[in-house]
């Protein structure tokens, strides 16, 4: 499994780093070379945790980063094969600076001798196999200009990481230490990531126009074990109607697949957008979990005639399969 990196790129990125130089020119002025300071106080603290999904057919991949002014940005991402599938992104809420004596508390312990991360070595790129979580932490030093970075093997997600056979070296433990305060000071304690318990899965199109009217999802599968040659019913109408263009229809091998289709009929507002969140196996089935994005106050969309949707693909799951009651979810100004 091919997992992808995200960059934190954009006006956001570049006033943090802004910041971060104003608070290391800050610390000379006062006499404070950057060797007095400890590693990282002004910097960034970034945590990657790639979480293969049924054996690595897919994965979900959270990038957790902060920056010593206190902003903190978290981006997670589901994929099926080399598909991806959905991605969020979570900024810290309310003032950037109410997390900054958090990250500078962080900073003191990793440099402590007691959970120090620096004497583990930097050079081992273990393979994590299938089943184990790769975990990434970087610490960058603005003022020495260096970055250090370890990648280590544990279990979990991001919310859910454990210090228990963490591998594959004595050390590791510290690495995974290192990423659950990370999150822990930054997320909450209670946090969960929106991929939690879902199945792979990846977008065949998103988008929104589709020549199709329906005002509801769709959920296109054969019966388990029908072979991969047999087209579920009313698939081939249904693309006929999406597909205005008369684009050929996505290969899926529906022996192994299904396809979703969420869909919330017309709507009026430019940005207004459908995404396909969880593929939840249950006691009764698999639910599917999908959101309705609507702009944000004061967002000013345009006014236009839309049919937003997502149309994805997924392993063949336990029927029946169902869509949940899709919720909305208003999106602030500027982060998408």
């Amino acid at each position: 499994m091919e997992m992808r990196s995200y960059g934190f790129r954009g006006r956001a990125g570049r006033l943090r780093a802004s910041a971060a130089a104003l608070l290391g020119l800050a610390a000379c002025d006062n006499g404070v070379e950057p060797g007095a300071l400890r590693f990282g106080q002004v910097g960034e603290v970034r945590v990657r945790v790639e979480v293969p999904l049924q054996h690595g057919i897919g994965g979900v991949q959270q990038v957790l980063s902060w920056t010593s002014d206190g902003a903190w940005l978290l981006r997670e991402a589901i994929s099926y094969g080399e598909r991806m599938g959905d991605e969020t992104v979570k900024p810290n809420p309310g003032v950037p600076l109410q997390y900054a004596d958090a990250y500078a508390t962080l900073i003191s312990e990793l440099n402590e001798s007691q959970s120090q991360v620096f004497v583990v070595d930097e050079n081992l790129d273990p393979s994590c196999g299938l089943v184990a979580s790769r975990i990434t932490l970087s610490i960058r030093d603005d003022g020495r200009g260096e970055e250090k970075t370890w990648t280590r093997c544990g279990f979990g997600m991001l919310t859910t990481l454990r210090t228990q056979n963490a591998g594959p070296d004595e050390h590791a433990s510290r690495i995974v230490e290192a990423a659950i305060r990370t999150w822990r000071r930054t997320l909450g304690s209670d946090s969960v990531s929106v991929y939690a318990g879902s199945l792979p899965f990846g977008t065949l199109e998103r988008g929104e126009r589709t020549g199709n009217t329906l005002v509801r999802p769709l959920v296109f599968k054969t019966p388990l074990g029908a072979p991969g040659s047999r087209t579920p019913d009313g698939w081939e109408d249904f693309w006929a109607a999406h597909a205005e263009d008369g684009r050929a229809a996505p290969e899926v091998d529906w022996g192994s697949e299904m396809v979703l289709f969420a869909a919330v009929g017309p709507r009026e507002e430019v940005g207004d957008s459908v995404e396909i969140r969880r593929v939840l196996t249950i006691d009764q089935g698999t639910r599917i979990v999908a959101v309705e994005q609507i702009p944000g106050d004061f967002c000013a969309p345009l006014h236009r005639l839309i049919r937003p949707y997502h149309l994805v693909v997924a392993p063949k799951a336990q029927p029946p399969v169902f869509f949940a009651e899709i919720a909305t979810e208003r999106v602030p100004c500027g982060t998408r």
